[in-house]
């Protein structure tokens, strides 16, 4: 007889090997063709709302590995609070402003550039970030990511640009926008001023300088008797191209100062730092004359060393003893710590450099020399005129433009600043961060730094795409026109024929009937021609996209970002809500680090270490790189590699065929005509669903929590080490000899029903392509799609304690009995487990627990007999159950033809000679 038709072998057309990267294409048409984000929107109408607010990619090339895994977060967290119960619309955005843009469209047009109008280059670059909003939408639809994609926001929107500019006016109408000459990051080579957040540190090699600054005038009294030499402040700079902008050497008040006698002259030095300037000028011979109070020089000065004017010498705090000579060389022009010292004296705000990086032709001795390439030429000029003490090298961190990566210069120029003191906006943007939950919590420290410490603002920029700062001038007396109506009536223009008009239309045409200066009453005016940076432009997102959309709640539930984003985005939001709204943009603010190789190094295309998605996709599928995206703790940097990948290939397996072989199993399963109550299930069907209610709680938390790779690690062991190494294991043999209707095997298909519905719906958000694939192969009628269900519900009437606790015991002898049957099998004494007899004698401990699993024992060990002993002269001490030994024989009996269990009443019965008494009862 052939008994294999009696067996109740799986059955599934799910398939053992994924084929990811051609099933999941697939996938996503079939969501598209259903419309399923529409339907989970309108399944979502009167929910409590959660929204998570996009941070704007730039429109600019094809997304990286960090696009990758900040989109895929923000598709779990979104999806898993579907899932809570929640209405959680996403809505895609991108920058489509700035220089990165123009960058690339410049060097498109290339010398065509200079045929055309602002309004031409505004033209290519709209189209140029549209061309790659498509190309991106599509990349980020790939990974799984559902959204508005057909209803984006974008900040080149004409209703986005309007609600820009009238954020603009409404900083205008508090006070805070101001015009004025301050030194702020400028990078010659894109001929722009820079934000904080587009300045990137970098090592450098520059030039240092020990410059002598002759002291002018009579000294101080008391100290008549250093006149006999000739006297000079001693200042350090690794900047030697600022010295022609000197107007001053500034000293701390609270340093004492020493005069050193070095041959015939007489040098001021902080007293703290003489020896080591001494040292590095290579001077052994030196005395200190005398201690001079930095107070007693207040007001006076010092000659400048190749310009015929002074240089006061002043005071201020922030000159140290970390570096240099205490005596601090002073250029309001060209640093922040100067101009705000130089403000005080009332030093000019002077710059000699021109936006190229050039001195301007009219400074004496370097007129037209490139900066900071003059620096040897300053430095030959001080040694000329005998000003020179020491030159050197010093390697150290300089600020770079982001864009180009060249060493950026800081110079006053004419700007747009937003106050961060004026209408309190500092102090209250300082208290609103307290009323954000800060996810890690030092993101709080780290942007609370940055804003205590922060200068104003400089929202203005020198280029052509972004949009204008709207502004006019009276071409009688200058006067800026910067007011909340005009500004207002602009906005209003912008939202009916987009923000371009700037550069098309009349000024005449762009201001409201009957305008006139405030000042001289004029009636004609200018325009400004600088556009906002746009960090300003993505700060006020808030207004243009969460409170303009009315299904979005503000302010936002969160921001997802990197953690380079507490000095970019998460910095502007909340400048500009605090500014304009007395409040933060949003309630919590979640950073990720950033994508490093195995190595945690820093991935460049010249090391050759760069991963893009694209490849992983094409090899692995998408779902093994939001596996890694879960599976990491992205609060640190996190690491990518191939070795990596094929772990979690390994990995998402191990799941993927933990749902094959339960689908396999549930053929013939209606959940509702053959679902067992649970007061029948069998003992080892209840543990396993007790085991079931600890992971829906572990991973419940780990969404709430944001902290993913608890929940990879959870389900992963689930599959793992709870299911397929132990649950899954042992049920075969129910699954497959027991009648088809039979209690034991109802009792095994609803159990493993409910845990692979369980599971399908806890796994959704991470592995959105497997789960819907689970979900329509699952018997029973249910949503259309797993991303409409909800997480299972927790039911506390199936936590077991004691039971897990008894299971926990036994599988700790079953691991023991695992090893003494490797050792039989290695040495040839078995083939497999279910041709040994075991025999046991466990400590007194354990005694009666297996006592009372006797019956059981050969199940859940696989084996064909299990004997109980008092005592064992033979085989081997248990590792897991101290006190326990295990001896392994050949099992007694014959081999059941349809069990493949050894039995001694095999051939028994006359109808089936060749099986078991358990597989006779089955088959009668």
């Amino acid at each position: 007889m052939d008994y294999k038709e009696s067996l109740n072998l799986p059955q599934t057309d799910f398939p053992m090997r994924g084929n990811l990267p051609k099933r999941e294409p697939e996938i996503l048409q079939h969501w598209q063709d259903i419309g399923l984000y529409e339907k989970i929107e309108a399944a979502g109408a009167g929910r409590p709302r959660f929204t998570l607010h996009d941070g704007p990619p730039y429109a600019n090339g094809h997304i990286h590995i960090g696009h990758a895994l900040n989109k895929i977060l923000k598709d779990i967290v979104i999806k898993s609070r579907r899932m809570q119960g929640f209405y959680a619309p996403y809505v895609p955005g991108w920058d489509c402003h700035g220089l990165p843009i123009e960058l690339k469209v410049d060097q498109q047009l290339g010398s065509r550039k200079k045929e055309l109008s602002k309004a031409d280059i505004r033209r290519e670059c709209r189209t140029y970030a549209d061309t790659w909003v498509n190309i991106q939408g599509k990349e980020f639809q790939r990974l799984g990511v559902l959204g508005e994609w057909d209803n984006p926001y974008l900040t080149m929107n004409r209703s986005y640009e309007a609600a820009t500019a009238r954020e603009l006016a409404r900083f205008a109408e508090r006070g805070n926008l101001y015009k004025g000459k301050k030194p702020i990051h400028w990078c010659a080579s894109c001929v722009t001023a820079l934000a904080e957040a587009e300045v990137e540190y970098a090592d450098h090699s520059s030039p240092t300088i020990y410059v002598k600054f002759p002291y002018r005038g009579e000294l101080p009294a008391g100290l008549e008797k250093l006149a006999d030499k000739p006297l000079s402040f001693v200042i350090w700079t690794t900047t030697p191209w600022t010295l022609p902008a000197n107007l001053g050497v500034c000293l701390n008040p609270d340093l004492p100062y020493a005069a050193v006698d070095i041959g015939d002259e007489r040098l001021v030095i902080a007293e703290g730092l003489v020896e080591a300037v001494m040292k590095e000028a290579g001077i052994g011979d030196f005395q200190v004359s005398a201690i001079l109070s930095a107070g007693d020089f207040e007001g006076r000065a010092c000659r400048h060393p190749f310009y015929e004017r002074d240089s006061l010498i002043i005071l201020g705090d922030h000159v140290t003893l970390e570096a240099g000579t205490g005596c601090v060389h002073t250029a309001p022009g060209h640093g922040q710590d100067d101009y705000i010292i130089g403000r005080k004296y009332g030093l000019d705000i002077y710059n000699p450099v021109d936006d190229y990086g050039r001195y301007r032709e009219d400074l004496e001795f370097f007129g037209g020399l490139k900066v900071p390439a003059a620096n040897d030429a300053v430095i030959a000029k001080l040694e000329e005129v005998g000003a020179l003490l020491k030159a050197g090298k010093v390697s150290h961190s300089y600020p770079h433009c982001w864009r180009c990566k060249k060493p950026i210069l800081f110079r006053a120029t004419e700007q747009w600043f937003i106050s961060m003191d004026a209408n309190d906006l500092r102090s209250k943007s300082l208290e609103h961060i307290n009323d954000v939950q800060w996810i890690p919590r030092w993101g709080r420290e780290r942007i609370f730094g940055m804003i205590e410490n922060r200068p104003d603002w400089c929202v203005s920029r020198q280029r052509s795409w972004g949009v204008p700062i709207t502004v006019f001038y009276c071409e009688k007396c200058g006067e800026a026109l910067a007011d909340g109506p005009t500004m207002h009536h602009v906005a209003d223009l912008f939202e009916q024929h987009g923000s371009d008009i700037w550069f098309e239309w009349e000024t005449a045409q762009l201001m409201p009937s009957g305008s006139r200066c405030g000042a001289c009453g004029h009636e004609g005016f200018s325009k400004e021609m600088d556009i906002l940076d746009v960090w300003f432009d993505s700060g006020v997102s808030f207004a243009a996209v969460v409170e303009a959309r009315d299904y979005l709640s503000a302010p936002a539930d969160l921001y997802l970002e990197g953690s380079d984003q507490h000095r970019g985005w998460f910095h502007s939001s909340l400048l500009c809500s605090v500014g304009t709204r007395d409040q933060a943009p949003y309630k919590a603010v979640l950073t990720h680090g950033f994508v490093v190789d195995g190595a945690g190094k820093k991935m460049s295309k010249s090391m050759g270490n760069v991963i893009a998605p694209e490849e992983v996709i094409k090899k692995y599928g998408v779902e093994i790189l939001r596996l890694w995206v879960a599976a990491q703790d992205y609060r640190d940097d996190i690491r990518i590699s191939q070795e990596i990948l094929q772990r979690l290939s390994d990995a998402y397996r191990r799941i993927r065929n933990t749902a094959r072989y339960i689908l396999g199993n549930l053929h013939d399963f209606d959940p509702t005509a053959d679902s067992v109550p649970d007061g029948d299930l069998l003992e080892i069907d209840r543990w396993a669903l007790s085991r079931l209610e600890g992971l829906v709680t572990r991973v419940e938390r780990s969404y709430d929590e944001y902290e993913f790779h608890v929940l990879y690690h959870a389900v992963h062991n689930f599959c793992s080490l709870d299911m397929s190494a132990f649950y899954l294991d042992v049920l075969k043999d129910r699954l497959y000899i027991t009648p088809p209707k039979s209690l034991a095997r109802r009792s095994a298909q609803t159990a493993m029903y409910r845990i692979l519905d369980a599971l399908t719906r806890l796994i959704a958000p991470v592995l959105s392509f497997t789960a819907d694939e689970i979900w329509r192969e699952l018997p029973g009628r249910r949503e259309e799609s797993v991303h409409m269900a909800g997480f299972p519900r927790f039911e506390a009437s199936l936590v077991d304690a004691d039971l897990e606790t008894r299971y926990e015991r036994l599988l700790k002898v079953r691991a023991d009995v695992a090893k003494a049957l490797e050792l039989a099998r290695n040495e040839k004494r078995i083939g497999g487990s279910l041709e040994a007899r075991v025999r046991i004698a466990a400590p007194a401990e354990y005694q009666e627990l297996l006592s009372s699993y006797a019956q059981a024992l050969p199940t859940l060990f696989i084996v064909s007999q299990v004997e109980l002993s008092d005592h064992l002269s033979d085989g081997v001490a248990g590792e897991n159950v101290p006190g326990l030994r295990v001896a392994i024989t050949p099992a007694e009996g014959e081999k059941c033809a349809r069990c493949w269990n050894y039995a001694t009443s095999v051939g028994q019965w006359d109808a089936h000679p060749e099986v078991c008494h358990r597989c006779q009862e089955a088959l009668s």
